[in-house]
Protein backbone atom coordinates (compact mmCIF):
# COMPACT_ATOMS: atom_id res chain seq x y z
CA UNK A 1 0.00 0.00 0.00
CA UNK A 2 1.37 3.51 -0.86
CA UNK A 3 1.00 6.15 1.71
CA UNK A 4 0.32 9.84 0.97
CA UNK A 5 0.47 12.45 2.99
CA UNK A 6 -0.94 16.30 3.70
CA UNK A 7 1.70 19.17 1.89
CA UNK A 8 2.08 21.79 4.75
CA UNK A 9 4.72 24.34 4.55
CA UNK A 10 6.36 22.42 2.38
CA UNK A 11 6.86 19.28 4.41
CA UNK A 12 5.05 15.94 3.60
CA UNK A 13 2.80 15.35 7.01
CA UNK A 14 0.60 13.03 8.29
CA UNK A 15 -2.72 13.82 10.05
CA UNK A 16 -1.72 14.42 13.52
CA UNK A 17 -4.55 12.29 14.66
CA UNK A 18 -3.01 9.39 12.71
CA UNK A 19 -6.01 8.78 10.76
CA UNK A 20 -6.59 7.52 7.01
CA UNK A 21 -8.65 6.23 4.77
CA UNK A 22 -7.99 3.69 2.11
CA UNK A 23 -7.69 5.18 -1.98
CA UNK A 24 -9.46 2.84 -4.44
CA UNK A 25 -8.02 2.05 -8.20
CA UNK A 26 -12.16 2.32 -9.59
CA UNK A 27 -10.66 0.20 -12.65
CA UNK A 28 -10.15 -2.48 -10.07
CA UNK A 29 -11.99 -1.88 -7.11
CA UNK A 30 -9.18 -2.20 -4.41
CA UNK A 31 -6.89 -0.47 -2.75
CA UNK A 32 -3.98 0.69 -3.21
CA UNK A 33 -3.14 3.53 -0.60
CA UNK A 34 -3.84 5.48 1.88
CA UNK A 35 -4.15 9.11 2.85
CA UNK A 36 -4.86 10.88 5.83
CA UNK A 37 -8.57 12.41 7.06
CA UNK A 38 -7.27 15.83 8.49
CA UNK A 39 -9.18 17.41 11.36
CA UNK A 40 -9.41 20.68 12.79
CA UNK A 41 -5.64 20.91 14.13
CA UNK A 42 -4.35 20.32 10.31
CA UNK A 43 -6.61 22.85 9.22
CA UNK A 44 -5.13 25.39 11.69
CA UNK A 45 -1.81 24.42 10.80
CA UNK A 46 -2.12 24.64 7.01
CA UNK A 47 -4.09 28.15 7.14
CA UNK A 48 -1.55 29.50 9.78
CA UNK A 49 1.02 28.44 7.40
CA UNK A 50 -0.77 29.84 4.69
CA UNK A 51 -1.56 33.30 6.48
CA UNK A 52 2.19 33.74 7.71
CA UNK A 53 3.04 33.13 3.97
CA UNK A 54 1.16 35.78 2.67
CA UNK A 55 2.90 38.29 4.08
CA UNK A 56 6.66 37.68 1.79
CA UNK A 57 4.39 36.49 -0.98
CA UNK A 58 2.38 39.53 -1.91
CA UNK A 59 5.21 41.59 -1.86
CA UNK A 60 6.52 39.21 -4.81
CA UNK A 61 6.38 41.11 -7.86
CA UNK A 62 4.58 40.00 -11.14
CA UNK A 63 7.49 39.31 -13.04
CA UNK A 64 8.44 36.71 -10.14
CA UNK A 65 5.47 35.10 -9.70
CA UNK A 66 5.37 34.60 -13.42
CA UNK A 67 8.84 33.32 -13.59
CA UNK A 68 7.54 30.46 -10.67
CA UNK A 69 4.44 29.67 -12.58
CA UNK A 70 6.68 28.75 -15.38
CA UNK A 71 9.45 26.88 -13.60
CA UNK A 72 6.06 24.72 -12.06
CA UNK A 73 4.64 24.33 -15.51
CA UNK A 74 8.10 23.28 -16.91
CA UNK A 75 8.84 20.57 -13.79
CA UNK A 76 5.55 19.43 -14.57
CA UNK A 77 5.71 18.93 -18.10
CA UNK A 78 9.19 17.36 -17.55
CA UNK A 79 7.42 14.69 -15.17
CA UNK A 80 4.54 14.19 -17.02
CA UNK A 81 4.84 10.31 -16.99
CA UNK A 82 5.00 10.06 -13.45
CA UNK A 83 1.59 12.93 -13.19
CA UNK A 84 -0.38 10.86 -15.96
CA UNK A 85 0.74 7.52 -14.00
CA UNK A 86 -0.50 8.85 -10.49
CA UNK A 87 -3.49 9.84 -12.27
CA UNK A 88 -4.33 6.90 -13.85
CA UNK A 89 -3.98 4.78 -11.24
CA UNK A 90 -6.59 6.81 -8.96
CA UNK A 91 -9.15 7.45 -11.43
CA UNK A 92 -9.00 4.50 -13.67
CA UNK A 93 -9.06 7.20 -16.90
CA UNK A 94 -7.32 5.53 -20.14
CA UNK A 95 -3.88 6.16 -20.71
CA UNK A 96 -3.95 7.91 -23.41
CA UNK A 97 -6.86 10.37 -23.48
CA UNK A 98 -5.03 11.62 -19.99
CA UNK A 99 -1.98 12.20 -22.06
CA UNK A 100 -3.55 13.81 -25.03
CA UNK A 101 -6.59 16.08 -23.63
CA UNK A 102 -5.66 16.43 -19.83
CA UNK A 103 -2.07 17.00 -19.10
CA UNK A 104 -1.70 19.66 -22.33
CA UNK A 105 -4.27 21.66 -21.80
CA UNK A 106 -3.50 22.00 -17.87
CA UNK A 107 0.16 23.07 -18.54
CA UNK A 108 -1.13 26.07 -20.80
CA UNK A 109 -3.42 27.38 -18.39
CA UNK A 110 -0.79 27.70 -15.87
CA UNK A 111 1.46 28.98 -18.42
CA UNK A 112 -1.36 31.34 -19.68
CA UNK A 113 -1.87 32.54 -15.93
CA UNK A 114 1.61 33.23 -15.40
CA UNK A 115 1.18 35.76 -18.12
CA UNK A 116 -1.96 37.39 -16.38
CA UNK A 117 0.01 37.66 -13.52
CA UNK A 118 1.60 40.78 -15.77
CA UNK A 119 -1.12 42.20 -17.05
CA UNK A 120 -3.38 43.75 -14.02
CA UNK A 121 -6.48 45.65 -14.91
CA UNK A 122 -8.13 48.87 -14.04
CA UNK A 123 -9.38 52.14 -14.94
CA UNK A 124 -7.05 54.73 -15.96
CA UNK A 125 -5.72 57.39 -13.36
CA UNK A 126 -7.16 60.51 -13.37
CA UNK A 127 -8.52 63.81 -11.93
CA UNK A 128 -12.02 62.82 -11.37
CA UNK A 129 -12.25 65.83 -9.08
CA UNK A 130 -10.74 68.81 -9.24
CA UNK A 131 -7.22 68.85 -7.60
CA UNK A 132 -7.51 64.82 -6.95
CA UNK A 133 -5.92 62.44 -8.71
CA UNK A 134 -7.79 58.70 -8.24
CA UNK A 135 -6.45 55.50 -9.21
CA UNK A 136 -6.91 51.70 -9.11
CA UNK A 137 -4.65 49.28 -6.67
CA UNK A 138 -5.63 45.66 -7.74
CA UNK A 139 -4.38 43.68 -5.06
CA UNK A 140 -4.04 39.95 -3.97
CA UNK A 141 -6.99 38.99 -1.63
CA UNK A 142 -5.62 36.88 1.27
CA UNK A 143 -5.32 33.05 2.04
CA UNK A 144 -7.62 30.89 -0.09
CA UNK A 145 -9.41 28.10 0.68
CA UNK A 146 -10.07 25.82 -2.22
CA UNK A 147 -11.99 22.48 -2.53
CA UNK A 148 -11.81 20.56 -6.05
CA UNK A 149 -13.77 17.31 -7.14
CA UNK A 150 -13.26 14.02 -8.22
CA UNK A 151 -13.61 14.34 -12.06
CA UNK A 152 -10.91 15.98 -12.76
CA UNK A 153 -8.49 15.67 -10.08
CA UNK A 154 -5.34 16.98 -11.52
CA UNK A 155 -6.91 19.71 -13.68
CA UNK A 156 -8.83 21.22 -11.61
CA UNK A 157 -6.72 22.01 -8.62
CA UNK A 158 -4.82 23.88 -11.64
CA UNK A 159 -7.82 25.59 -12.20
CA UNK A 160 -7.94 26.51 -8.69
CA UNK A 161 -4.31 27.27 -7.39
CA UNK A 162 -2.81 29.21 -10.58
CA UNK A 163 -4.71 32.05 -10.79
CA UNK A 164 -4.70 32.46 -6.46
CA UNK A 165 -0.95 32.35 -6.70
CA UNK A 166 -0.17 33.89 -9.89
CA UNK A 167 -2.48 37.19 -8.41
CA UNK A 168 0.12 37.15 -5.33
CA UNK A 169 -2.52 35.16 -2.51
CA UNK A 170 -1.38 31.63 -0.42
CA UNK A 171 -3.66 28.71 -1.02
CA UNK A 172 -4.65 25.87 1.41
CA UNK A 173 -6.20 22.86 -0.83
CA UNK A 174 -8.27 19.69 0.20
CA UNK A 175 -8.92 17.59 -2.70
CA UNK A 176 -11.17 14.90 -3.04
CA UNK A 177 -11.34 12.37 -0.39
CA UNK A 178 -11.20 9.71 -3.10
CA UNK A 179 -8.79 11.27 -5.20
CA UNK A 180 -6.24 12.87 -3.83
CA UNK A 181 -2.92 11.85 -5.11
CA UNK A 182 -2.09 14.05 -8.29
CA UNK A 183 -2.46 17.08 -6.10
CA UNK A 184 -0.22 15.94 -3.27
CA UNK A 185 1.62 14.77 -6.32
CA UNK A 186 1.82 18.46 -7.94
CA UNK A 187 2.49 19.88 -4.40
CA UNK A 188 5.75 18.23 -3.96
CA UNK A 189 6.82 19.27 -7.54
CA UNK A 190 5.91 22.85 -6.88
CA UNK A 191 7.65 23.33 -3.60
CA UNK A 192 11.38 23.37 -5.27
CA UNK A 193 9.90 26.99 -7.05
CA UNK A 194 7.27 28.15 -4.27
CA UNK A 195 8.32 29.63 -0.50
CA UNK A 196 7.29 27.05 2.42
CA UNK A 197 3.26 27.65 3.02
CA UNK A 198 2.23 29.30 -0.29
CA UNK A 199 1.00 26.21 -1.39
CA UNK A 200 -0.76 23.60 1.06
CA UNK A 201 -2.47 20.32 0.60
CA UNK A 202 -4.48 18.86 3.00
CA UNK A 203 -6.51 14.75 2.22
CA UNK A 204 -9.66 14.41 4.33
CA UNK A 205 -13.42 13.75 4.10
CA UNK A 206 -16.34 16.06 3.89
CA UNK A 207 -15.52 16.99 7.45
CA UNK A 208 -12.27 18.30 6.59
CA UNK A 209 -13.59 20.09 4.34
CA UNK A 210 -16.25 21.94 6.25
CA UNK A 211 -13.40 22.66 9.22
CA UNK A 212 -11.28 24.24 5.67
CA UNK A 213 -14.39 26.51 4.57
CA UNK A 214 -15.51 27.68 7.86
CA UNK A 215 -11.89 28.70 9.11
CA UNK A 216 -12.10 32.50 9.86
CA UNK A 217 -8.81 32.48 8.48
CA UNK A 218 -9.57 32.30 4.88
CA UNK A 219 -10.51 35.81 3.41
CA UNK A 220 -12.08 33.37 0.58
CA UNK A 221 -13.27 29.95 -0.46
CA UNK A 222 -13.61 28.15 -3.98
CA UNK A 223 -15.36 24.95 -4.60
CA UNK A 224 -15.88 22.76 -7.21
CA UNK A 225 -18.39 20.33 -6.37
CA UNK A 226 -21.93 19.82 -6.15
CA UNK A 227 -24.93 22.19 -5.67
CA UNK A 228 -25.48 20.71 -2.46
CA UNK A 229 -21.82 21.13 -1.03
CA UNK A 230 -21.81 24.82 -2.71
CA UNK A 231 -24.79 25.95 -0.99
CA UNK A 232 -22.89 24.70 2.40
CA UNK A 233 -20.04 26.82 1.49
CA UNK A 234 -21.99 29.89 0.68
CA UNK A 235 -23.72 29.57 3.92
CA UNK A 236 -20.91 29.20 5.91
CA UNK A 237 -19.02 31.85 4.44
CA UNK A 238 -21.49 33.94 5.25
CA UNK A 239 -20.93 34.32 8.59
CA UNK A 240 -17.58 35.83 8.01
CA UNK A 241 -18.61 37.83 4.71
CA UNK A 242 -15.97 35.67 2.88
CA UNK A 243 -15.30 35.93 -1.02
CA UNK A 244 -17.22 32.70 -2.31
CA UNK A 245 -16.13 31.17 -5.96
CA UNK A 246 -18.78 28.36 -6.88
CA UNK A 247 -18.44 25.95 -9.87
CA UNK A 248 -21.22 23.39 -9.09
CA UNK A 249 -23.09 21.10 -11.11
CA UNK A 250 -24.45 21.31 -15.10
CA UNK A 251 -27.23 19.87 -17.35
CA UNK A 252 -25.93 21.02 -20.33
CA UNK A 253 -28.93 20.78 -23.07
CA UNK A 254 -27.56 20.08 -26.93
CA UNK A 255 -30.27 21.17 -29.02
CA UNK A 256 -30.14 19.41 -32.58
CA UNK A 257 -31.93 21.10 -35.44
CA UNK A 258 -32.77 19.41 -38.55
CA UNK A 259 -30.78 21.44 -40.81
CA UNK A 260 -27.98 20.00 -38.98
CA UNK A 261 -25.44 17.88 -40.31
CA UNK A 262 -26.85 14.73 -38.35
CA UNK A 263 -23.97 11.68 -39.06
CA UNK A 264 -21.45 14.58 -37.30
CA UNK A 265 -23.55 15.91 -34.54
CA UNK A 266 -24.30 12.35 -33.27
CA UNK A 267 -20.63 11.45 -33.75
CA UNK A 268 -19.20 14.74 -31.81
CA UNK A 269 -22.13 14.25 -29.32
CA UNK A 270 -21.47 9.98 -28.55
CA UNK A 271 -17.92 11.52 -27.71
CA UNK A 272 -18.43 14.96 -25.68
CA UNK A 273 -21.22 13.17 -23.75
CA UNK A 274 -19.11 9.74 -22.96
CA UNK A 275 -16.01 11.70 -22.77
CA UNK A 276 -14.18 10.91 -18.77
CA UNK A 277 -17.54 8.42 -18.53
CA UNK A 278 -19.78 11.50 -18.42
CA UNK A 279 -18.48 12.68 -15.57
CA UNK A 280 -18.53 15.82 -16.70
CA UNK A 281 -20.38 19.18 -15.62
CA UNK A 282 -20.47 20.21 -19.08
CA UNK A 283 -20.92 16.74 -20.92
CA UNK A 284 -23.42 16.37 -23.75
CA UNK A 285 -25.83 14.50 -22.52
CA UNK A 286 -28.92 15.76 -22.44
CA UNK A 287 -29.91 15.75 -26.23
CA UNK A 288 -32.92 17.34 -27.72
CA UNK A 289 -33.44 16.75 -30.96
CA UNK A 290 -36.32 18.40 -33.73
CA UNK A 291 -39.07 16.10 -34.09
CA UNK A 292 -38.85 15.50 -37.86
CA UNK A 293 -35.10 14.08 -37.47
CA UNK A 294 -35.67 12.62 -33.75
CA UNK A 295 -36.38 9.09 -34.61
CA UNK A 296 -33.30 9.35 -37.27
CA UNK A 297 -31.17 10.97 -34.80
CA UNK A 298 -32.18 8.42 -31.88
CA UNK A 299 -30.58 5.52 -33.95
CA UNK A 300 -27.71 7.27 -35.07
CA UNK A 301 -26.63 7.62 -31.64
CA UNK A 302 -27.92 4.50 -30.42
CA UNK A 303 -25.75 3.21 -32.82
CA UNK A 304 -22.30 5.53 -31.86
CA UNK A 305 -23.15 3.76 -28.21
CA UNK A 306 -23.03 0.15 -29.70
CA UNK A 307 -20.17 0.56 -32.32
CA UNK A 308 -18.30 3.28 -32.03
CA UNK A 309 -17.54 4.20 -27.86
CA UNK A 310 -15.87 1.52 -25.75
CA UNK A 311 -15.13 1.53 -22.20
CA UNK A 312 -12.11 -0.51 -20.37
CA UNK A 313 -9.02 -0.27 -18.38
CA UNK A 314 -6.32 2.70 -18.81
CA UNK A 315 -3.86 0.60 -21.02
CA UNK A 316 -7.06 -0.09 -23.46
CA UNK A 317 -7.55 1.62 -26.80
CA UNK A 318 -11.21 3.53 -25.26
CA UNK A 319 -12.84 6.81 -24.86
CA UNK A 320 -13.85 6.36 -21.02
CA UNK A 321 -12.93 4.08 -18.30
CA UNK A 322 -14.70 3.50 -14.72
CA UNK A 323 -16.53 5.56 -12.94
CA UNK A 324 -14.77 7.03 -9.88
CA UNK A 325 -16.40 5.08 -7.26
CA UNK A 326 -18.60 2.93 -5.66
CA UNK A 327 -21.49 5.11 -4.94
CA UNK A 328 -21.08 6.71 -7.94
CA UNK A 329 -21.28 4.02 -9.96
CA UNK A 330 -24.56 3.13 -7.47
CA UNK A 331 -25.99 6.07 -8.58
CA UNK A 332 -25.61 5.85 -12.11
CA UNK A 333 -27.59 2.65 -12.12
CA UNK A 334 -30.49 3.72 -9.91
CA UNK A 335 -31.22 6.40 -12.45
CA UNK A 336 -31.27 4.02 -15.17
CA UNK A 337 -33.11 1.46 -13.38
CA UNK A 338 -35.78 4.22 -12.31
CA UNK A 339 -36.29 4.92 -16.25
CA UNK A 340 -39.84 5.56 -16.52
CA UNK A 341 -42.41 3.46 -18.83
CA UNK A 342 -42.78 5.86 -21.49
CA UNK A 343 -39.04 5.84 -22.09
CA UNK A 344 -36.75 3.61 -24.11
CA UNK A 345 -33.39 2.33 -23.50
CA UNK A 346 -31.61 1.63 -27.13
CA UNK A 347 -28.44 1.27 -26.16
CA UNK A 348 -26.37 0.12 -22.69
CA UNK A 349 -28.41 0.98 -19.82
CA UNK A 350 -26.10 -1.79 -17.27
CA UNK A 351 -23.18 -2.39 -15.44
CA UNK A 352 -20.62 -3.98 -16.62
CA UNK A 353 -19.66 -7.07 -15.01
CA UNK A 354 -15.89 -7.10 -14.70
CA UNK A 355 -13.64 -5.62 -11.60
CA UNK A 356 -13.81 -1.93 -11.21
CA UNK A 357 -17.12 0.86 -11.63
CA UNK A 358 -17.79 -0.24 -15.35
CA UNK A 359 -21.56 1.12 -17.09
CA UNK A 360 -21.72 0.61 -20.85
CA UNK A 361 -22.63 3.86 -23.04
CA UNK A 362 -26.37 4.67 -22.18
CA UNK A 363 -29.02 6.26 -24.86
CA UNK A 364 -32.71 6.50 -23.45
CA UNK A 365 -35.00 8.38 -25.53
CA UNK A 366 -38.43 9.66 -25.55
CA UNK A 367 -38.11 11.36 -22.07
CA UNK A 368 -40.29 14.04 -20.49
CA UNK A 369 -38.85 17.60 -19.21
CA UNK A 370 -39.91 16.16 -15.52
CA UNK A 371 -38.30 13.52 -15.55
CA UNK A 372 -35.88 13.33 -12.68
CA UNK A 373 -33.36 12.17 -15.61
CA UNK A 374 -33.53 15.34 -17.17
CA UNK A 375 -33.64 17.49 -14.28
CA UNK A 376 -30.81 15.99 -12.10
CA UNK A 377 -27.30 15.50 -13.18
CA UNK A 378 -27.11 11.80 -13.41
CA UNK A 379 -22.84 12.25 -14.04
CA UNK A 380 -22.30 9.36 -15.99
CA UNK A 381 -22.21 7.83 -19.69
CA UNK A 382 -25.81 8.30 -19.76
CA UNK A 383 -27.33 10.19 -22.74
CA UNK A 384 -30.62 11.11 -22.42
CA UNK A 385 -33.19 12.00 -25.64
CA UNK A 386 -36.14 14.70 -25.88
CA UNK A 387 -37.96 16.16 -29.34
CA UNK A 388 -39.23 19.42 -29.37
CA UNK A 389 -41.40 21.48 -32.38
CA UNK A 390 -40.02 24.70 -33.08
CA UNK A 391 -37.65 27.03 -31.71
CA UNK A 392 -39.55 28.44 -29.10
CA UNK A 393 -40.18 24.81 -27.44
CA UNK A 394 -36.44 24.12 -27.63
CA UNK A 395 -35.52 26.97 -25.69
CA UNK A 396 -38.01 26.54 -23.09
CA UNK A 397 -36.86 23.14 -23.01
CA UNK A 398 -33.33 23.86 -22.42
CA UNK A 399 -33.68 26.26 -19.92
CA UNK A 400 -36.17 23.98 -18.31
CA UNK A 401 -33.66 23.21 -15.90
CA UNK A 402 -31.94 24.65 -12.13
CA UNK A 403 -28.88 24.57 -13.72
CA UNK A 404 -27.10 26.98 -16.18
CA UNK A 405 -23.30 25.90 -16.72
CA UNK A 406 -22.65 24.83 -20.80
CA UNK A 407 -25.14 24.25 -23.71
CA UNK A 408 -24.96 23.58 -27.28
CA UNK A 409 -26.78 24.34 -30.14
CA UNK A 410 -26.76 22.26 -33.88
CA UNK A 411 -28.04 23.81 -37.04
CA UNK A 412 -26.49 25.04 -40.14
CA UNK A 413 -29.17 28.18 -40.03
CA UNK A 414 -26.48 31.10 -38.66
CA UNK A 415 -29.27 33.69 -37.80
CA UNK A 416 -30.68 30.38 -35.83
CA UNK A 417 -27.68 29.82 -33.92
CA UNK A 418 -27.33 33.21 -32.63
CA UNK A 419 -30.59 33.49 -31.57
CA UNK A 420 -30.09 30.29 -29.76
CA UNK A 421 -27.07 31.89 -27.94
CA UNK A 422 -29.06 34.88 -26.76
CA UNK A 423 -31.73 33.08 -25.64
CA UNK A 424 -29.93 30.13 -23.97
CA UNK A 425 -29.73 30.92 -20.08
CA UNK A 426 -26.05 29.17 -19.86
CA UNK A 427 -22.96 30.46 -19.15
CA UNK A 428 -21.24 28.80 -22.11
CA UNK A 429 -22.76 28.06 -25.62
CA UNK A 430 -21.19 26.13 -27.98
CA UNK A 431 -22.12 26.37 -31.61
CA UNK A 432 -21.90 22.55 -33.91
CA UNK A 433 -19.33 21.83 -31.25
CA UNK A 434 -19.28 20.92 -27.40
CA UNK A 435 -16.97 21.41 -24.81
CA UNK A 436 -13.71 22.59 -26.24
CA UNK A 437 -12.23 24.83 -23.37
CA UNK A 438 -9.54 27.64 -23.84
CA UNK A 439 -7.73 29.20 -21.16
CA UNK A 440 -8.44 32.83 -22.42
CA UNK A 441 -11.87 32.23 -22.50
CA UNK A 442 -14.59 32.42 -19.29
CA UNK A 443 -16.07 28.99 -17.42
CA UNK A 444 -18.60 29.34 -15.43
CA UNK A 445 -21.97 29.32 -15.35
CA UNK A 446 -25.54 30.83 -13.75
CA UNK A 447 -28.35 29.73 -11.48
CA UNK A 448 -27.59 26.42 -9.27
CA UNK A 449 -24.39 25.97 -11.75
CA UNK A 450 -22.80 28.67 -9.20
CA UNK A 451 -21.13 31.83 -9.69
CA UNK A 452 -17.89 33.24 -10.53
CA UNK A 453 -15.63 32.23 -13.55
CA UNK A 454 -12.61 30.10 -14.12
CA UNK A 455 -9.70 30.42 -16.22
CA UNK A 456 -9.40 34.05 -18.65
CA UNK A 457 -8.44 37.41 -17.36
CA UNK A 458 -11.97 37.05 -15.26
CA UNK A 459 -10.89 34.33 -13.66
CA UNK A 460 -7.96 36.00 -12.48
CA UNK A 461 -9.68 38.67 -11.10
CA UNK A 462 -11.82 36.57 -9.14
CA UNK A 463 -8.43 36.41 -6.84
CA UNK A 464 -8.01 39.73 -6.32
CA UNK A 465 -9.54 43.12 -4.93
CA UNK A 466 -10.05 46.19 -5.91
CA UNK A 467 -8.74 49.37 -4.15
CA UNK A 468 -9.46 52.72 -5.15
CA UNK A 469 -6.61 55.39 -3.99
CA UNK A 470 -6.96 59.13 -4.05
CA UNK A 471 -4.45 61.75 -3.30
CA UNK A 472 -4.81 65.49 -3.38
CA UNK A 473 -2.35 67.15 -5.89
CA UNK A 474 -2.48 70.44 -4.35
CA UNK A 475 -1.00 68.68 -0.32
Amino acid sequence: MKKLNNFIDGKSLPAKSGATSEIINPATGTAYATAPVSGAADVDSALSVASKAFIEWRETTPAERQRALNKIADALEARSDELIAIEVENTGKPISLTTSEEVPPMLDQIRFFAGAARNLEGKSAGEYMRGMTSFIRREPIGVCAQVTPWNYPMMMAVWKWAPAIAAGNTVVLKPSDTTPASTVFMAEVMSEFLPSGVFNVICGDRETGRALVEHKTPAMVSITGSVRAGIEVAKSAATELKRVHLELGGKAPVVVFDDANLETAAENIAITGYFNAGQDCTAATRVIVQESVYAKFVELLAAQAKNNIATGSPDEDVLYGALNNADQLARVSGFVDRTPAHAKIVAGGKKIDRAGYFFAPTVIADLRQDDEMIQNEIFGPVITVQKFKDEAEAVAMANGVAYGLASSVWTSNHGRAMRMAKAFDFGCVWINTHIPIVAEMPHGGFKRSGYGKDLSSYGFEDYTRIKHVMTNLNA
